[in-house]
């Protein structure tokens, strides 16, 4: 087993590209404010409630997988869904 870090920019990425109809349409954004990183996710207006989900349940999933995996790394992550 390795002990690299995890690239959560890209895991969010393949999370969100298999979720949506128009894989070619997702694009992500990382930036840092403050003590945290900000990673920003767009998808295509069609599948922007497939990424939401119902009640923002998959937004939420998103969030706490990448809240997380950014604990084991004694960073804080935010994620930002861009409409």
């Amino acid at each position: 087993m390795t002990d690299q870090p995890a690239n959560l920019k890209a895991m969010i990425e393949h999370i969100a590209k298999s979720l949506v109809e128009a894989p070619g349409e997702v694009f992500i954004d990382e930036y840092e404010d403050g003590d945290e990183m900000v990673i920003e996710l767009e998808v295509a207006e069609a599948d922007l409630g497939k990424v939401i989900g119902r009640s923002g349940r998959v937004a939420r999933a998103l969030r706490t997988v990448l809240s997380a995996a950014g604990s084991k790394q004694n960073k804080r992550y935010a994620l930002e869904i861009i409409e």
